[in-house]
């Protein structure tokens, strides 16, 4: 297999004929370790104003040079070289001396062995001279995508890695700044169809200065993570909210359970806690319902493989089951029973003196029903979609 190593390099004069030359050695290195046969090295000098392109120019025999006269950023200056690039194997290396260009062999033993699509080397070890704030920020994202996926990896900005150039079409779109690491690590941990994994490297101070502002960077790092998790699995953030929603619920209302259950009545002063809660209450089932028709929403737009069913989690069996639509109109029933003779006192008498937290009841159960029955309707309308992509993808459909 070919490995083609993109260098996107701004401003790096004092590091790139170190890069180059090491990258350039490390060909024979990684053939006799790996199933590489053969190395291609793309450098892309993105706007560079010193003497980054001059010095790259000497090595015009033994690479391939992009030009940008402007700076269009990191990862367009990657995503451009893999699109010139020849290999089977796409890869990128950092042009600041702080990777060493033969461990490509150990990433391609990696992706063999794991049969990834992408892999990466893990900056984060004992040996690592990465700074602090820094190390402290990777520990951060890789926490959070830990927790928003089913996978893991440690260095989620990375910068050397490999990608099989066949699973592009999964990646893409990646940004084309600082945060395009980040983002193919949280597509590739997001996204159930692509395998990534990771090897600890040896990873060393860098040469010149770093274009990593940690602040303004970190916040595209984060924003990048988040809207990516919003695109593959908004199911986690949005049960996560019920989840929380739903706590502050049941401890704003634990005070008026206790007391109706030791004195069987409620106080005046009690509506509040009622009217707050129920608002929590109803809050936290819209975002259950929302996280459902969501979850089924992204996997008919983004799966490539429509025609197999969603994972049967708990959401999945209760509204496509018949439970789901009894308890809806069990629900509306019972919040109907709470002011049923409220209700024909008025129409006989005009008036009523029922208590205002049958009323409260009456909403949240009412509500609660209805909620339910909708996200079924929407459940059903989603899968009719389903029913005509399948047959839009079919061989019938080809065929009128």
């Amino acid at each position: 297999m070919k490995l083609s190593v993109v260098i996107p390099a701004l401003n790096e004069e004092e590091s790139i004929a170190s890069i180059i030359e090491r990258s350039l050695a490390a060909e024979e290195y990684l053939v006799k370790n790996s199933a590489i046969t053969s190395l291609e090295i793309i450098v892309v000098s993105d706007g560079s104003t010193d003497k980054t392109v001059e010095i790259a120019q000497t090595y015009a025999s033994k690479i391939k040079l992009i030009i940008f006269e402007k700076n269009r950023g990191y990862g367009a200056a990657i995503k451009q070289g893999w699109s010139e690039a020849s290999g089977e194997l796409l890869a990128f290396i950092d042009a600041d001396g702080t990777c060493e260009p033969k461990f490509f062999s150990n990433l391609c033993n990696l992706l063999n062995a794991k049969n990834a699509d992408v892999v990466l080397g893990c900056r984060l070890n004992k040996e690592s001279q990465m700074p602090l704030i820094r190390r402290i920020g990777n520990f951060i994202f890789a926490k959070l995508l830990t927790f928003l996926s089913s996978k893991y990896v440690k260095d989620t900005a990375s910068g050397m890695r490999i990608v099989k150039k066949s699973s592009l079409k999964k990646l893409y779109p990646l940004p084309d700044g600082l945060h395009f690491t980040p983002a193919m690590s949280a597509k590739a941990l997001l996204n159930e169809e692509i395998i990534i994994a990771e090897e600890d490297m040896p990873y060393h101070e860098r040469e010149g200065e770093s274009k990593l502002h940690v602040a303004k960077d970190g916040i595209r790092f984060l924003i990048v993570i988040l809207k990516t998790a919003f695109l593959y699995r908004p199911q986690i953030i949005f049960n996560t909210f019920s989840f929380f929603t739903g706590i502050i619920s049941l401890l704003i209302m634990w005070m008026p359970i206790v007391h109706y259950m030791r004195n069987y009545n409620v106080e005046e002063w009690m509506i509040y806690r009622f009217i707050v809660a129920e608002l929590f209450a109803i809050t936290s089932l819209l975002f259950f319902s929302s996280s459902f028709l969501l979850q089924k929403t992204v996997w008919l737009s983004i799966s490539s493989n429509i025609k197999n069913n969603l994972k049967k989690g708990f959401a999945v069996r209760f509204f496509s089951s018949n439970i789901s639509t009894i308890l809806s109109f069990a629900s509306i029933i019972v919040g109907f029973s709470f002011i049923w003779s409220s209700f024909t006192s008025r129409i006989h008498t005009g008036m009523t003196n029922e208590h205002w937290s049958r009323y409260i009841a009456f909403s949240f159960f009412t509500l609660s029903g209805v909620i339910i029955l909708l996200t079924k309707w929407g459940y059903w309308i989603l899968t009719l979609i389903k029913e005509r992509l399948i047959f839009i993808q079919s061989e019938d459909f080809k065929k009128l």
